[in-house]
């Protein structure tokens, strides 16, 4: 029989995905499907969106920064201050523990809970001992936080977000003793939790999924640039980009942001232009003649990386932005100054305008990249039901009745843990 686990997740994943978020979540659930896994999805909804067949609603839920009003933001920092929670972990921390539990209880017996990144068992700290379960750490949130920390313009920020670093740094610190097998999203990643060469601890590779699409030929501008801006480790990258690259960009090379922010986008020269939230996002990068991955902060891997790779879409890059990338296509130059970076793409945007620089079949990358997930979730299920086997075994010699009897049932309902 075909193993059954529960999929944990701040917001259920999305049938038309437009975060990286949500794009690194579609991935990874049809990985664990395609090694023969059930899957029963578990989480809040965003507003509006479909819920996928067979999946427990916790109810609606708009988490993003950028979406919500300010009464919304005090309110998740005065419930984070009240609870010792992270702020992350508030939002999503709407229920008892009695009454989650009977809601995952839904999904009926289960050989494990896949816990999908740090929201949830931050939020509910008895998930991760609940059952054996694989944790997905999505990134490093505590040097995330950390970061933001450093670059924030005011004193209470800066006082927040160090509270959150610290938080956060303690919760993965659990969750990652807890689970049986971790999946970072970069192998740099690991070394940030603790976990550089641990047995458990295993790097997934993530791909975009989407067919490349044809080049019409249509340039719209020179550079483009897109992201979700109101999340402070992109907006990072973003100032950096508009402050110090844009400047040195001669007037004639034209730059186009995608986007959204949380308040207004920065100042910029008269070169560059906000185009907001775009409709397809495919479309704005394959009318870009080189793709500006400015990524400075964060961790985890680069979704807008993946999408540029898989497009064949000439690139310049930060090192930063290839955390998770093992093989470099031709056309991509890396940068970290920010006079090179700008020295960089004048040259890939003039070398595009002359025919010098050709756009890459990208499907060779995305099938290497689809590969390698599915080894890494393959190898990662087969660790966790190894441990399962051992922990057991260790179960059944224990003098207890009552354990013996819990752990011969090949799967348990996680309302009555």
């Amino acid at each position: 029989m075909d193993p059954h686990f529960l999929f944990v997740s701040s917001l259920l994943p999305d049938k038309d995905p437009t975060t990286g978020y949500e794009i690194a979540n579609q991935a990874i659930v049809a990985a664990y499907r395609r090694q023969g896994v059930r899957l029963t999805l578990a989480g809040f909804r965003r507003p509006g969106a479909a819920i996928p067949e067979g999946a427990i609603s916790l109810g609606d839920l708009a988490i993003e920064n950028a979406g919500a009003s300010r009464w919304q933001k005090m309110r998740w920092v005065a419930e984070a201050m009240m609870s010792n929670r992270p702020i992350a972990a508030a939002k999503v921390a709407s229920y008892g523990r009695r009454r989650l539990l009977e809601r995952l209880a839904e999904a009926g017996p289960i050989d494990g809970l896949i816990l999908n990144s740090i929201q949830m068992p931050a939020a509910y700290p008895f998930l991760a001992r609940a059952h054996p379960s694989i944790f997905i750490a999505h990134n490093v949130e505590h040097k995330s936080a950390s970061g933001n920390a450093e670059s924030a313009a005011g004193r209470l920020s800066r006082l927040l977000y160090r509270r959150e670093a610290s938080l956060l740094k303690q919760a993965e610190a659990r969750i990652c003793r807890d689970a049986v097998v971790v999946h970072t999203l970069s192998a740099e990643d690991a070394t940030g939790l603790g976990l550089a060469g641990a047995e458990k601890c295993l790097p997934l590779a993530l791909s975009v999924g989407r067919s490349a699409l044809p080049d019409t030929g249509e340039r719209r501008h020179d550079v483009g640039l897109i992201g979700t801006w109101s999340w402070a480790p992109n907006r990072i990258g973003l100032d950096w980009f508009v402050s110090e690259v844009a400047p040195r960009l001669p007037a004639g090379i034209t730059v186009a942001i995608a986007g959204r922010f949380d308040g207004p986008p920065p100042s910029a020269p008269e070169n560059v232009r906000f185009v907001g939230r775009v409709p397809d996002a495919q479309a704005f990068v394959n009318a870009s003649r080189v793709v500006a991955l400015a990524t400075k902060g964060g961790t985890g891997v680069q979704l807008k990386t993946l999408e540029t790779f898989e497009e064949g879409m000439p690139a310049v890059a930060t090192p930063q932005a290839l955390r998770g990338i093992d093989s470099l296509p031709a056309n991509v130059r890396i940068a970290e100054a920010a006079d090179d970076f700008a020295s960089a793409l004048v040259e890939l945007v003039e070398a595009e305008r002359t025919g010098r620089l050709a756009r890459l079949d990208g499907g060779a990358f995305a099938r290497s990249q689809t590969e390698a997930l599915d080894r890494a979730v393959a190898a990662g299920l087969h660790r966790f039901a190894r441990e399962s086997d051992r922990r057991s075994a260790a179960a059944m010699s224990s003098p207890e009745p009552a354990r013996r009897a819990e752990v011969t049932r090949p799967a348990r309902q996680i309302g009555g843990l």
